[in-house]
């Protein structure tokens, strides 16, 4: 049994899911020499892009997962327990079993809430009645089920109002659905509708007329400024709520014979609910630094904090290497600090066979890893689908995770150096 009293470690990450474990090796690929722990209470780690393939038949839905044992680093303590609130002043973790766990850094990394019971009637029915989500493991497969099954009717995909773990993720597999029903012969007999809560397709305007070509292709409906807010699975009826430029609403029904949902997304509650928190309940971090702007030994990652990049794991796979940086020079062992540009990237699925690459930094910059002639993010190429298949999962599991950092090197701000 772990001791209750004080623990303190010199560097503790909050979330063992790709941001903390990438982070954690990255540390440790500067310096063999320090003491780190991890806090999460998972079993098994998800690489969680592939989940959009499982929902296609292209993976299977183990080969996304492995147990959380089999990744944490060498050297790393694993403390398998759940994060209760933190005390920032005193430089302290409650866990939920009552112990405590000092620190000298803090990297809080624990990802998003994905909030099921914010709409009535989901909970109940997923995984039944032809509703179904890609951002569960376990609901994937269940994707694949229906869209294979589907030879006529209604189907239904769903987003909602940002910010959301992988914006492209919703449109991804309403396009992969249409691809199968193209290829089998049955599209024209399935109306399918994109209940979007935004008012653009994609967030990045260059992306757009490549997406547009395929929504003609596949014959979709776009439903902007639709809100999802009630299932009714036994019935087969979705309630959104449609907002006009005027701001008036209404609220509106439509029969599905398959639902694809999107759910609502939060910062978790135990963050919500924390001093780390901005207004909105995000960490609040600086945005090229990603140290917390009030807690100086505080330094945030991933999905949960508040900048304005996607919610990939692209952009964690590049946030990482600008952490550890930073911890290990407020730790006085590094001199210049390391800045992030808000790098993310969204391999969106258009067909089967074809990525339309969405590569971009803060502010909708694009930022193609490669040049136009080999992969034209604008353009969906083959190319780009394999590496979505075929060498990102590796790059993810052998790569990133153990603190390689290929095409994820920092960028030191010479302004920033130490004395």
């Amino acid at each position: 049994m772990q001791e209750q009293h004080d623990v303190r470690h010199q560097i503790l990450i909050v979330g063992a899911g790709a941001a903390g474990i990438a982070t954690a090796s990255s540390l440790l690929a500067r310096d063999a020499t320090l003491d780190i722990a991890i806090i999460d209470p998972a079993d098994t780690h998800y690489y969680q892009p592939g989940w959009t393939l499982v929902g296609a038949g292209i993976f299977q839905p183990e080969s996304t997962a492995r147990s959380m044992e089999s990744l944490i680093p060498k050297g790393v303590r694993w403390i398998k327990e759940a994060v209760a609130a933190f005390e920032p002043q005193h430089h302290r973790v409650l866990l939920q079993t009552g112990q405590i766990l000092g620190y000298q850094q803090l990297i809080v990394c624990p990802g998003l809430k994905l909030d099921w019971a914010a709409i009535p009637g989901l909970q109940e029915t997923l995984g039944k009645n032809g509703v179904t989500s890609n951002y569960r493991y376990d609901l994937a497969p269940y994707t694949w089920q229906l869209v294979q099954n589907l030879k006529q009717g209604r189907a239904l995909f769903t987003q909602p109002p940002m910010p959301i773990k992988c914006a492209g993720a919703p449109q991804k597999a309403m396009y992969l659905s249409c691809d199968h029903w193209l290829k089998t012969g049955h599209l024209r007999q399935i109306n399918t509708q994109f209940f979007n809560a935004g008012g653009v397709l994609f967030g990045v305007a260059d992306y757009v007329p490549a997406l547009m070509k395929y929504i003609e292709r596949y014959a979709i409906d776009l439903q902007f400024n639709h809100k999802l807010i009630a299932v009714d699975g036994p019935r087969k009826v979705a309630t959104f709520v449609s907002t006009d430029a005027d701001g008036s609403s209404e609220t509106v029904e439509q029969i599905f014979d398959m639902l694809h949902v999107a759910p609502p997304q939060t910062a978790p509650d135990f963050i919500r609910a924390s001093p780390l928190a901005d207004a909105a309940g995000w960490i609040d971090v600086d945005p090229a630094t990603l140290q917390h702007r009030r807690f100086a030994n505080i330094h945030g990652l991933g999905d949960a904090t508040n900048t304005s990049n996607a919610k990939t794991a692209a952009a964690a796979r590049k946030q990482a290497p600008v952490v550890a940086n930073n911890v290990l020079r407020a730790l006085g062992r590094l001199q210049q600090q390391a800045q992030y540009d808000g790098y993310g990237s969204c391999p969106l699925t258009v067909e089967r066979g074809k990525i339309v690459l969405a590569e971009f930094t803060y502010g909708g910059k694009l930022a193609p890893s490669f040049p136009d002639w080999l992969v034209n993010g604008r353009k969906p190429t083959r190319l780009a689908w394999w590496l979505k298949e075929r060498i990102l999962p590796p790059l993810y599991w052998r790569g990133m995770l153990r603190g390689r950092e290929w095409l994820a090197r920092p960028k030191l701000d010479p302004l920033k150096a130490g004395k």
